[in-house]
């Protein structure tokens, strides 16, 4: 008997990918359980399949920076003494330079997939390991299966990470795929659609006030500087939080990085631009996001 459970959950992550760098990321969860029957004549109760394995995967996927622990580019190293993980990537786009990323983070930022590619078949992998371990006696097999929203109109890749947030928002390197929805004088607008679309391929979306020169970082800085990186740290309450990033894969806005904010800044980009009257619907991932107009 098979019992499946369609949009389990939503996984908003970042992952480091060779080609891309830093990028964010939206999958959808669907799940199915392969057993007998139950003394209740169930595979599983729909309720306890919903609660446990969706915290098992936030537990392990959801807002984490996910690292291809097998790619030759990656250098993992555990400082146990200040209860942190150093992460040196470095990976190779067409046109790029300074293309490496630095982190010093809590343990919990992180989920190591080994294999050498971040995609959904080592995710995936990933998962039933975890989850395969924590299964009913009667529950034999199960599958996973991640897939992206289908969106068809303008969407971006973009990490953030929320200092002020007292959940798993905090981690400095987690993201979304998202839509955007922009209404200019009453009609909606492909062309700026498109123009953030491409601004905000594959991004880090920092706050200016997050910012700390090279020297204040306790992280790796052998060959990054102030001119080729943007360079990041906060406290919060999972810990201390560093990051480098290089510049061009990296926007700076006045304003903490939600998803409220974020709209704020696209409509006060827009009106900078032009006297239009604008509404910015911007997504946070699946479903979900803020609006904001000055119609």
């Amino acid at each position: 008997m098979k019992l499946f459970v369609n949009d389990l959950t939503v996984m908003d992550f970042s992952y480091l990918c060779p080609r891309r760098g830093m990028v964010g990321e939206s999958w959808i969860v669907d799940i199915i359980l392969d057993g007998g029957l139950n003394e209740e004549s169930m595979v599983q109760d729909f309720g306890i399949v919903k609660k446990q394995l969706k915290k098992l995967i936030d537990e392990y996927v959801d807002h984490k920076l996910v690292i291809p622990a097998d790619y030759e580019g990656v250098e993992i190293a555990h400082d146990q003494t200040q209860g942190r993980v150093s992460v040196d990537f470095t990976y190779h786009k067409a046109q790029q330079q300074n293309t490496s990323i630095h982190l010093l983070c809590p343990p919990e930022a992180y989920a190591f997939v080994y294999a050498p590619e971040v995609d959904m078949a080592s995710v995936t992998a990933y998962l039933k390991d975890v989850i395969k371990t924590h299964l009913p006696e009667n529950v034999q097999g199960i599958e996973i299966l991640l897939r992206a929203e289908v969106i068809d109109t303008p969407f971006y890749h973009y990490t953030h990470g929320l200092k002020k947030h007292d959940g798993n928002c905090q981690r400095i390197a987690h993201g979304h795929r998202s839509k955007i929805v922009i209404i200019e004088d009453g009609q909606r607008s492909a062309a700026r659609e498109n123009e953030w679309a491409k601004r905000w391929s594959d991004i880090y979306i920092g706050t200016r006030e997050d910012l700390v020169s090279v020297q204040q970082l306790q992280l790796n800085t052998q060959g990054i500087s102030d001119q080729t990186h943007y360079c990041f740290s906060y406290e919060a309450s999972q810990g201390v939080f560093e990051m480098a990033i290089p510049k061009h894969a990296c926007e700076i806005i006045e304003y903490d990085s939600t998803v409220e904010c974020l709209a704020q800044y696209v409509l006060e980009t827009l009106s900078e631009q032009s006297d239009a009257r604008y509404r910015v619907s911007a997504f946070e991932g699946v479903g979900k996001g803020a609006m904001i107009g000055n119609e």
